[in-house]
């Protein structure tokens, strides 16, 4: 394993003109992306692999990065997705038992240029009081140019609102994980599909684990692929981009709805629900994004220290039970709030099968506090099935 290099000067440069001056990590050349700040203290490697981060330049508010290296077992997908890093202080070299390869060593063979030394205290503060900005980072002959020329390239970039990513990051052809191969003995209790937007590869590995066979289709999935699958319930993923733009997943959404099939969303599922009940979605200032997020479960009063990355969130009211926009839907209240700033944090419907969370209950990395939720939507299942064979039986009768 190497020490981390880091000979060349690297700019990151601001869409508002604020540029932060540090030294190259990873490959060299230009990183253009929105510029996020992720509060976890751990987990860079998850968060790295994470595909909800494609298109983002990640900057770490923890100083010390790289101190664990990179293993072949904790990534979430197979590639970095994140288009950008940002760290204070990387280490010189990794110290960990379970480390492979260094983390500057990862982000060159992926190509993603990343800057080190950078004071990310001020640049954190700065990205809370302005909001999440276009951005870029330049390194080796690239910085040569002026910061004019570089102000100019960073805000020539598209903004992530109206971005469509869905594509990009989604499995090109559907897959089967097995309860089996996880640990569960015996037949698989249920089976579902899971809508690909960008999931984590320890979240199929979660229902697995508790005896569900999950069918990973697609971005594009119909609701007559679901169907053919004879699915127990449907799952959507996290994922990057903006939920204004998947009017696909929403329809697919509202005939999940309609055929009462049990449903379970989260992240980016959490804001297809919202909008396939009727609700508006909307651009957060900066976002949340971290390991260490509070959420307040209304249903039972407890606080869930929660893993989270979005940077949109539903519009819907926080308060008591109402009718959903589309009243064909029945009612629905807001489950869960952050108390950071009492966005909303999950769905419930009351008259029909489905709920969702604006968090990442798979817990990788993370904490466990919202692992029952896996345990929750397998109860709607099991709850369907049973009233499905209730009625088959009086229907013979």
């Amino acid at each position: 394993m190497t020490a981390v290099q880091g000979t060349e000067q690297a700019l990151l440069v601001l869409e508002d003109g604020r540029v932060f001056r540090g030294r190259s990590y990873g490959a060299i050349g230009t990183a253009l992306g929105e510029a996020v700040f992720s509060t976890g203290m751990s987990g860079y490697q998850e968060t790295l692999t994470d595909p909800s981060y494609a298109r983002q330049i990640i900057v770490q508010t923890f100083p010390h990065i790289g101190n664990t290296g990179v293993n072949d077992d904790d990534a979430e997908s197979n590639r970095i997705w994140a288009a950008g890093y940002v760290v204070r202080d990387a280490a010189r070299r990794p110290s960990n038992w379970r480390a492979q390869r260094s983390l500057d060593e990862e982000l060159r063979a992926y190509d993603v240029v990343g800057i080190q030394q950078v004071d990310t205290r001020a640049l954190t503060r700065h990205l809370r009081d302005r909001g999440a900005m276009k951005s870029g980072i330049f390194s080796g002959d690239a910085a040569k140019a002026s910061v004019e020329e570089l102000v100019a390239a960073v805000n020539a970039q598209p903004s992530m609102e109206g971005q469509n990513l869905s594509a990009l990051v989604s499995t090109k052809e559907a897959y089967t994980v097995e309860p089996k191969d996880h640990g569960f003995a015996g037949e698989p209790l249920f089976s579902i599909a899971a809508i690909d937007l960008g999931i984590k590869s320890m979240t199929p590995q979660r229902f697995a684990e508790r005896g569900v066979r999950v069918h990973v289709l697609p971005h594009n999935a119909t609701f007559e692929d679901v169907a053919a699958l004879g699915a127990d319930g449907v799952f959507i993923s996290n994922g990057p981009g903006d939920p204004a733009t998947a009017a696909t997943q929403v329809e697919l959404v509202r005939q999940v709805l309609d055929a009462k099939i049990p449903y379970f969303g989260i992240c980016f599922g959490n804001q297809i629900l919202g909008r396939a009940l009727g609700y508006g979605t909307y651009k957060l200032r900066f976002g949340h994004r971290g390991i260490n997020q509070p959420v307040l479960d209304k249903a039972t009063g407890k606080v869930e220290i929660t893993s989270q990355n979005h940077g949109f969130a539903v519009d819907a009211p926080r308060e008591g039970a109402a009718n959903a926009p589309l009243e064909r839907f029945g009612r629905v209240e807001v489950s869960h709030i952050s108390l950071n700033d009492s966005v909303v944090e999950g769905l419930a419907c009351l008259d029909i099968p489905a709920f969702s969370v604006q968090y990442h209950p798979e817990a990788a990395s993370g904490p466990h506090d919202a692992s029952h939720l896996f345990d929750r939507f397998i109860t709607n299942m099991r709850a369907a099935k049973n009233t499905a064979a209730t009625a088959s039986t009086q229907g013979e009768k």
